[in-house]
């Protein structure tokens, strides 16, 4: 097993999950609400001190609007409501965050953060890395290697595949087509309709691919499954709609990205103090975020 280790996090959900935690009232020097900031910059610090990374990125999504998966498709993630105000103008800070703490970020208005994280797993699965993609969304999961694991931090253990098979059904080079096939209710995307759960899991485990599902799917009326003549109709009628779904749960690769470099910098400490300073964030994170030089 390799001993390079990257650790590719899928920041929005952890600001997200942050702004709705009641850490209590966490206030800049300018009176606005920074709890999300706050809930962050504690989960960074802490991620680092327990995996002492020294390969890591963090992406953040840009907007619910405007990714070329609604080009695709325009109701995409149209059933998700509009992030408030407040948690926008935390994001930003956020990645200031992680910026000063010596994390590459990355963010992009049109490419997705799962993509821009595909594309740095790719990248260091070819340098001989085993990559860490740090998620609680399944759909991340499809990125997982053979050496690599999908890590729902503060929940679960890191996954591997085998242990991805057993909690989803599908392995991690078949989710994508999984979710293809019964939809995801998550991001508003369809599937092929009547192909629910259980059964999208039986097709793939059976034809492997959506590709051999579509290919071959006049033998589906001969599988054990309830109502398989049934089924095998409605992938017949629906192969277009297959086609499209898998174009939006499949996660990019190739994203064309600036840098590409994760190695994680050295702390600047007077960015840190001022930045402190004005979130007014108190002397013991501070504390643990300057140690972090000696890891």
């Amino acid at each position: 097993m390799s001993e390079k280790q990257a650790y590719l996090i899928d920041a929005s959900i952890y600001v997200f999950k942050s702004y709705y935690v009641n850490y209590g009232n966490y206030t800049a020097s300018n009176g606005e609400n920074i709890n999300a900031v706050y809930g962050f910059t504690r989960f960074l610090t802490d991620f680092i001190h327990k995996t002492k990374a020294q390969h890591i990125a963090c992406a953040f999504d840009e907007s619910l609007e405007s990714s070329y998966r609604n080009e695709i498709y325009p109701p995409y993630k149209a059933n998700r409501d509009p992030a408030p105000e407040d948690l926008k103008r935390q994001f930003k800070l956020c990645q200031e965050v992680a910026n000063v703490l010596g994390i590459s970020t990355y963010s992009d208005g049109y490419y997705e953060a799962d993509d821009l994280i595909g594309t740095l797993a790719h990248h260091h699965q070819k340098q001989g890395f085993r990559n860490h993609i740090v998620s609680a969304d399944k759909d991340l999961a499809q990125l997982v290697g053979e050496n690599d694991t999908w890590w729902n931090y503060g929940k679960d253990e890191p996954m591997n595949p085998d242990l991805i098979k057993q909690k989803f059904g599908v392995y991690p080079h078949q989710i994508a087509d999984y979710l293809a096939l019964c939809g995801d209710s998550v991001d508003n995307i369809p599937g092929v309709s009547g192909i629910g759960i259980k059964t999208a899991i039986h097709l793939i485990n059976h034809f492997d691919t959506l590709q051999d599902v579509m290919d071959r799917n006049k033998e589906i009326a001969f599988l054990s499954i309830r109502g398989a003549k049934s089924c095998q109709k409605k992938i017949a009628d629906n192969l277009d709609q297959a086609k499209l779904a898998k174009s939006l749960t499949e996660i990019r690769t190739d994203i064309p990205l600036e840098n590409i470099d994760i190695r994680r910098k050295r702390i600047n400490t007077e960015r840190i103090n001022q930045l402190f300073d004005f979130l007014q964030l108190g002397p013991m994170l501070r504390r643990r975020i300057l140690d972090l030089q000696k890891i």
